[in-house]
């Protein structure tokens, strides 16, 4: 199957990320934790930044800025999903690797899912979904209590009120997310 991919130099791109077979790993502390070193290993060698996040139990959303002359969110992807699955190889009990027929670990599904920013609202939009999300599928009544996400942060820098998401915001009725 031929994949293709929008790409932009110095794009902002959505992202959503999925564990194998949905398996519910992603929010155990010392996966947490695992996940914070694999992107921070990620980010020393191949930078970008990153504009909101949510981790859930078997996938995460984010948005990410390239640098500028740099569209490669592939690799960087790559490596995340890779450092995270062999951060501790030897201890495979939290994450219960098993591996596919051609070797590969199962942690994550094979692929992601991007959509490339196109503007300020478009941006917003994909911020609200992101906050929304732990909202959305029951974990939380408000985006303010879910740990594992970028929304305190996102409060601090002014774009949400504490009360932010005690709804489902307009701005994301429409929007259509993989």
């Amino acid at each position: 199957m031929d994949y293709r991919r929008a790409r932009s130099k110095g794009g902002c791109y959505f992202f959503t990320v999925v564990t194998h077979h949905r398996r519910l790993i992603l929010t155990l502390p010392e996966n947490i934790a695992r996940l914070r070193k694999a992107f921070s290993h990620v980010r020393a060698r191949h930078p970008f930044e990153i504009d909101g996040m949510v981790v859930l139990p078997d996938h995460l959303h984010c948005i990410w800025r390239l640098p500028e002359n740099d569209d490669d969110f592939s690799t960087r992807w790559r490596l995340v999903k890779h450092y995270f699955s062999r951060a501790h190889a030897g201890d495979t009990g939290a994450l219960d690797i098993s591996r596919h027929s051609k070797g590969e670990k199962t942690v994550w599904q094979r692929r992601f899912w991007e959509h490339l920013i196109r503007d300020e609202e478009d941006w917003r939009h994909h911020m609200d979904y992101i906050h929304y999300n732990p909202v959305k599928h029951g974990y939380v009544a408000a985006p303010l209590d879910w740990p594992y996400s970028t929304f305190s942060r996102s409060m601090k820098k002014g774009w949400y009120p504490p009360d932010w998401g005690t709804k489902e915001p307009d701005s994301i009725r429409d929007l259509v997310v993989e």
